[in-house]
């Protein structure tokens, strides 16, 4: 019965460093992985006459409750900041749009990724996070409201 758990770490750990090593990532001397800005942008393409401020990129699922509880902020602050905040959601447990976790090397849902208007990464937050400390964030980003909803 003893190896049933070791059993069972074994696989974690397998798992774990199965996901450490994702192709396509490139190392820094730090160990960490970068994305090249190149295929950030591709995956962030705004329509034309755009140009928010900030691109607030959301990763997670419908399927996960800190997820769910995370859209009526997303929506929140797409209706009260339309104008300079792009809210781009994608749900990483789906086939199509699961290249976007290993993209942006998130490790838990939901992650909240913001880019500047140049598509570079300025800021992410793992976990659920409340709208007053997201606006928080954005009145530091300088980011002022279009609306007052």
């Amino acid at each position: 019965m003893k190896t049933f758990p070791q059993v069972i770490l074994l696989a974690g750990v397998l798992a774990l460093v199965s996901c450490a090593n994702t192709p396509g990532a490139d190392r820094n001397s730090a160990g960490q992985t970068e994305q090249s800005s190149a295929s950030k942008s591709a995956a962030v393409q705004p329509a034309k006459n755009e140009d928010p401020q900030i691109y607030f990129i959301e990763l997670g699922s419908v399927n996960c409750i800190p997820c769910r509880q995370m859209q009526p902020v997303m929506k929140s602050i797409e209706a009260k900041y339309s104008l300079r905040v792009k809210v781009i959601f994608y749900d990483v447990w789906t086939p199509e749009q699961s290249k976007y976790a290993q993209l942006y090397n998130i490790r838990v849902i939901p992650t909240q990724v913001f880019l500047d208007g140049s598509r570079k990464e300025i800021f992410r937050h793992q976990g659920f996070f409340p709208q007053k400390d997201l606006e928080q964030f954005l009145a530091k980003q300088g980011v002022t409201p279009t609306s007052k909803k």
